[in-house]
């Protein structure tokens, strides 16, 4: 090796300076070196200060969501909907004074009838479709913009990628969830009153305890809208396009509803996602029915879990090219 090849950085800088090295390739094996001089590499091969825990922080995926257009409006949908309901109310022929039929015809008679009939309404398309919304769009928009493959270069492992970004849908997805029946039950205090919740059956269940009744239902259509969460998110490292794999898990979530409303296959609806997707009901009662609330929350956990297992082993293999 000649001398000049064991001058360090600085003095081949220097001897650039008097006009020694003139020639293009020259100028970029000097660059290089600097380059090299000034990044700090450690044994391991990693740039030091490289930290895998410290990229893509969830605070800051969760104010990039809140800042997307498409949060804000589902937010601001699901804020007006107990609204457009009261005006529907106000408008048609409902009794508050009605003590006996369906939720539908008990919805006006107090609050936490009004939150039980916004909930099931909204409960057979509006609650699965927001899940899939946030869980289907959360890695699909990131290939359609062609910047995941930016974000793994950073470099952000793909486990975190996924894990970060699948945590963050969760936290707006519960939010949203919990949103609708806090503004429904606003509504319905203010139209209808703090009474009891009356149930088709005739039970009449205090406000508080209707209240509480309301949280536990929250959070078992939370728990059973897993299946959604991961089949949205399995779609989602799947497919580039994001409307794909939102319509995809919407899709299915329909199909197995129709499925279920076929009375010839017996207990197999029992192994449907959705067949249990409204025995939160059973919380309107004086004496409550747990079986198929557990039941309906231990099939869409072993559901969920199935879908981000297999979520997380295709992005694990997948070939990001965009």
């Amino acid at each position: 090796m000649s001398d000049e090849g064991k001058d360090t950085v600085g003095e081949q800088n220097a001897r650039l300076d008097h006009g020694v090295h003139t020639d293009p390739a020259a100028l970029r094996e000097l660059t290089a070196a600097a380059e090299h001089e000034r990044t700090e590499v450690g044994p391991d091969g990693a740039v030091a200060g490289y930290r895998a825990g410290r990229t893509l922080r969830l605070s800051v995926e969760l104010r990039r969501q809140l800042r997307r257009r498409r949060t804000q409006l589902v937010f601001g949908l699901v804020a007006l909907l107990p609204f457009v309901l009261v005006i529907a109310f106000e408008i048609g022929e409902a009794n508050p004074n009605r003590r006996s039929g369906g939720f539908v015809d008990l919805a006006t008679a107090s609050a936490p009838n009004f939150v039980v009939l916004t909930v099931m309404v909204s409960g057979t398309f509006l609650l699965p479709m927001i899940v899939a919304l946030f869980f289907g769009d959360t890695i699909a928009s990131e290939s359609s913009w062609s910047s995941l493959k930016y974000l793994l270069a950073i470099p952000v492992p793909r486990h975190r990628v996924l894990r970060q970004k699948a945590i963050a849908s969760a936290l707006l997805s519960a939010a949203t969830l919990a949103l609708l029946p806090a503004v429904a039950l606003l509504a319905g205090v203010l139209w209808y009153g703090a009474g009891e919740a009356i149930s088709p059956t005739g039970d009449a269940v205090p406000f508080g305890d209707s209240v509480l009744a309301m949280v536990l239902a929250v959070v078992y259509i939370v728990i059973q809208l897993a299946w959604v969460a991961g089949l949205a998110l399995l779609l989602s490292v799947s497919t580039d396009a994001p409307l794909g794999a939102v319509g995809g898990a919407v899709l299915v979530a329909i199909v197995s509803q129709i499925l279920d409303q076929i009375t010839a296959l017996g207990d197999l609806r029992d192994f449907l996602p959705t067949h249990f997707s409204f025995a939160w009901m059973d919380l309107v009662s004086t004496e409550v029915d747990w079986s198929d609330m557990a039941t309906g929350a231990l099939s869409s956990v072993i559901y969920g879990t199935v879908f981000v297992l297999l979520a997380a082993r295709r992005f694990a293999t997948k070939d990001v090219t965009s």
